[in-house]
């Protein structure tokens, strides 16, 4: 046998050829056969737990009946604006011995709170002593002065908020937050965005009680001027300040101070160089999410929010965030202290000056904070 014949006697190897039944074929087959199972599974079961859930939401009552807010886009975090960690540089006072001090004043040496649980708080010396109990019945002696029950141009003081005193006594001017929503209610408030809130001016001789703004979403800190010609008021809900004339040629108008705050503001107070002290217990992130401009304009997912969740609940899923900021006198910013996430100061409702340190007060937390100002 020559090679010639060798060569046409040997058969090459026939290529294997992979038939429709062949077992890498199957096992595609089965593994997009149970990628559709599973989608249509998932996609049942969806549909099975979505069409009743929309179903009893349509169906519940909402507590709240929500407005749409038009916002501007919040001022960037950028300048004096810039993130810093400055108030954690503060440190905690009489902490689990109040409950909520949301706002703070001295008489000389002596400090003055209100707590969440009704309580006026006299501080002297360290040492707490309630001198007087709301809503529990009478601890310490007590004057009302206006009652909630009165009826002032057509409406009910609900929510009584802040205040500011002449320094001769004889004029307060305080923010009815809403003729609707208590103090316990107050994320409704800010949720559903009514325009019910009011300024008013009380008359400690004539007893006469005034309505001097009116179509505040909730008004909330309330401050005279230094030369007591003019009340600013916090606009909770708009991330702003207004400015009434209570005298002077400008007496009875009013106008914008600070428009588009980088959070939402709670109380004002003097600072010691002519300007003021504004806390803020939630942020508008810009660069960042803003819960709250995002929900502005969507009364929709307001009312499927809180048809679904408690306040409490909608509370915790808001990240904490304290901001103080220190403005001029006329309304620019001039500084601020922040603490991300709240690490050391929580839910800041105000920062009152007093001997060189700030005190700052809280609407939630369990203590009064204070900063050393020449630290920061």
């Amino acid at each position: 046998m020559n090679e010639v014949e060798g060569l046409r006697q040997r058969r090459l190897p026939r290529p294997q050829v992979i038939t429709d039944d062949s077992p890498a074929q199957e096992a595609k087959e089965g593994s997009t056969y149970s990628s559709k199972v599973f989608r249509v599974t998932f996609l049942t079961l969806a549909a099975s737990l979505t069409v009743p859930l929309l179903g009893v939401t349509v169906l519940l009552d909402c507590p709240i009946d929500p407005q749409p807010i038009s916002l501007k886009e919040p001022p960037l975090l950028t300048g004096v604006l810039e993130p810093n960690i400055k108030l954690r540089k503060a440190e905690r006072l009489w902490e689990n011995q109040l409950y909520g001090p949301e706002s703070i004043v001295n008489i000389g040496d002596i400090l003055f709170t209100g707590t969440a649980d009704g309580k006026i708080i006299k501080i002297e010396d360290g040492e707490i002593q309630t001198i007087s109990r709301i809503g529990h019945g009478p601890c310490g002696e007590t004057k009302m002065l206006v009652s909630t029950k009165t009826v002032i141009e057509g409406q009910k003081l609900s929510f009584v908020n802040d205040l500011t005193v002449t320094r001769d006594g004889r004029k307060i001017y305080f923010t009815d937050s809403s003729s609707k929503w208590q103090r316990r209610d107050y994320l409704f408030l800010i949720m559903e965005g009514t325009d019910d809130g009011r300024l008013l001016e009380y008359d400690t001789v004539t007893k006469e009680v005034k309505v001097l703004m009116v179509g505040l979403r909730f008004p909330n800190g309330v401050q005279l001027s230094p030369a007591e010609d003019f009340v600013l008021v916090q606009e909770t809900a708009m991330a702003r300040i207004r400015r009434y004339y209570v005298s002077g040629l400008m007496k009875g108008g009013a106008d914008m101070f600070v428009e588009n705050m980088p959070g939402l503001p709670d109380n004002i107070r003097l600072s010691s160089s002519g300007g003021y002290w504004v806390a803020m217990a939630a942020v508008r992130h810009n660069p960042g999410f803003s819960l709250l401009d995002f929900l502005a304009e969507k009364p929709w997912i307001k009312k499927m929010i809180f048809k679904l969740l408690s306040q409490e609940t909608v509370t915790n899923f808001v990240p904490k965030y304290s901001l103080v900021v220190e403005l001029t006198e006329t309304g620019s910013y001039r500084r601020s202290f922040h603490d991300p996430n709240g690490v050391m100061v929580a839910y800041v409702s105000e920062a009152h000056e007093h001997n060189g340190y700030l005190y700052l007060g809280s609407f939630r937390s369990p203590y009064i904070c204070r900063i050393n100002l020449q630290h920061v």
